[in-house]
């Protein structure tokens, strides 16, 4: 077997993720793939306002198989209410998109429900492309929800996510 044959361990990185003014992105955790449902490595991200207010979370999935594409995705968040409408899903993700880059991570798979208007105009405002709806298999081991469907998006990593479009939806 050849050098090129054998692929490396993964390896977690240092993360230091600036904050956007008012919001702050904190490493809580690193899961090894063998530690979670998903089978892939993982950063947990506390979100805080920077007075230390705890106001969500958000998860960076390094990897991908059929659970993660169709039903999981590579990044979940979630906003507590008092602090919805402040983009901060949309800001949070724009913040750990370059440590995805440092994996190699071309483009990332997410997926919400279907009727989560939020989660979809977060994702169109960050110029995620639509890939289409996934039933989820009633014996899928985590919860999907009511209606049992994901809609899933394609979300490229590359630099162009630096700008917001010229008018919210």
């Amino acid at each position: 077997m050849s050098a090129s044959q054998i692929s490396k361990p993964f390896e977690f990185m240092t993360v230091n993720v600036p904050s956007d003014g008012d919001l702050n992105v904190v490493l809580i955790e690193c899961q090894p793939a063998d530690a979670n449902a998903w089978r892939v490595p993982a950063y947990l991200f506390r979100l805080q306002t920077t007075s230390g207010e705890q106001i969500g979370r958000i998860r960076l999935r390094v990897g991908w198989n059929d659970d993660i594409i169709k039903y999981a995705g590579q990044i979940g968040y979630a906003v507590e209410p008092a602090f919805r409408g402040r983009r901060y899903a949309e800001r949070a993700c724009r913040l750990i998109l370059p440590l995805a880059r440092r994996h190699g991570l071309d483009h990332l798979w997410i997926t919400c429900q279907p009727d989560n208007i939020a989660s979809r105009r977060t994702l169109e405002r960050l110029g995620a492309e639509r890939v289409g709806i996934f039933d989820v298999p009633a014996d899928y081991p985590l919860d999907a929800g009511m209606e049992r469907k994901k809609l899933c998006f394609r979300l490229s990593t590359g630099p162009r996510l630096n700008a917001c479009p010229a008018t919210p939806r």
